[in-house]
């Protein structure tokens, strides 16, 4: 692999997703053929934000490959509590360890900790913009239940303006052949103007329907999420939106026989639990899957590894990102990177918000 960190699934080529892919399944045919391969190396774990299967699944990955783990996930259990900057921990860390996994709240925060690190850096999902390794647990999911990366019709619902599982998996789908987009959500839900901008210039074909049973005649896949209550301002605007999509028997009724059901997990009410019975439903394989998925990563990353601290980089602009769960308006030091993509229109390198100069 290319890249020293994973910050984003869609910086890897789709001959390195396959190589990811097929180790994964090899893992999975014969697990103790690779259960000593990072005997003596030392992955650290930093989950600022609650996590179940994203956590165990990076722990139990590293030690069924026969390596150690350290962290913490809850950031009042270290120093981060007593004011600790993210640079400072990152760097002590990273000298540490052999490789870190970091999750956190604020959007960017994994390409801010990779500027930083000596160690390799994997997303385990920064706020509402990322998560590369759930997106690396669907994509291995398909492949296997499926057969294929190409030639489906991939309907995403819920939150997808918060879903950072959403916009990884879409931005990765683009690059596989012929793949087109059901976007279900209610407006205020739908998704970002960066992944419509991907869309667009992938020439992929998609459309927004506001009805999950209008849509599920037409899918090969169906990604359900939850309505994501930690990423509204107010509990209000939450109850506004939560319950408004329910998959159950009655919808599936209209739905192809070999339509794979996904969810990143964790549900909410958004699947009735009768939909636990059908064999179309593949969400709680699918957190298997991801754990040989991230076993295959971490393999990958810690090959022929660069101990080398990226670089220092220099700000390019003066201006702010206006996106207030930025991580650069937290961390105060970070220099400000953005990609100008003409006119008076800004990226921001860290969590891809639009800027206006």
């Amino acid at each position: 692999m290319k890249q020293k960190h994973l910050i984003d699934l869609a910086k890897l080529s789709k001959d390195e997703l396959m190589e990811i892919i097929e180790l994964a399944n090899k893992i999975m045919a014969e697990p103790d053929k690779y259960s000593e391969v990072c005997k003596g190396k030392i992955m650290a774990t930093l989950f600022y934000e609650p996590s179940t299967r994203t956590q165990m699944s990076f722990k139990t990955a590293m030690l069924r490959l026969g390596g150690s783990v350290i962290g913490f996930d809850n950031p009042q259990n270290s120093s981060v509590s007593k004011g600790e900057s993210l640079k400072d921990t990152i760097t002590v860390v990273g000298g540490y360890t052999d490789i870190i996994a970091i999750r956190h709240p604020l959007e960017g925060t994994a390409k801010a900790a990779s500027m930083y690190s000596a160690a390799p850096v994997i997303n385990a999902g920064d706020g509402g913009h990322l998560h590369p390794t759930q997106t690396l647990t669907d994509i291995v999911t398909l492949y296997n239940e499926k057969g294929t990366l190409d030639n489906m019709c991939i309907g995403l619902c819920g939150d997808l303006k918060n879903g950072r599982t959403v916009h990884s998996l879409i931005k990765t789908m683009t690059n596989f052949k012929n793949n087109k987009f059901v976007l279900i959500s209610t407006p205020e839900l739908t998704i970002p103007q960066y992944i419509k901008d991907i869309l667009n210039s992938s020439d992929c074909e998609y459309v927004f329907v506001p009805s999950l049973k209008e849509a599920i005649p037409m899918l090969d896949v169906l990604y359900m999420t939850r309505i994501q209550r930690e990423r509204f301002a107010s509990e209000a605007e939450y109850e506004k939106q939560k319950g408004v999509f329910v998959l159950d028997k009655e919808k599936l009724v209209s739905a192809k026989k070999d339509l794979k059901i996904l969810h990143p997990l964790p549900r909410v009410d958004e699947i009735d639990e009768e939909v636990d019975y059908d064999p179309r439903a593949k969400y709680f394989v699918q957190t298997v899957y991801g754990m040989y998925a991230r076993m295959a990563l971490i393999m990958t990353m810690l090959k022929d590894v660069d101990r080398t601290p990226m670089p220092r980089q220099f700000d390019t602009s003066h201006v702010s990102c206006q996106n207030p769960n930025c991580i650069t308006h937290r961390e105060k030091y970070l220099p400000k990177l953005f990609r100008h993509v003409g006119g008076d229109m800004l990226i921001c390198k860290y969590c891809d918000g639009r800027t206006l100069i």
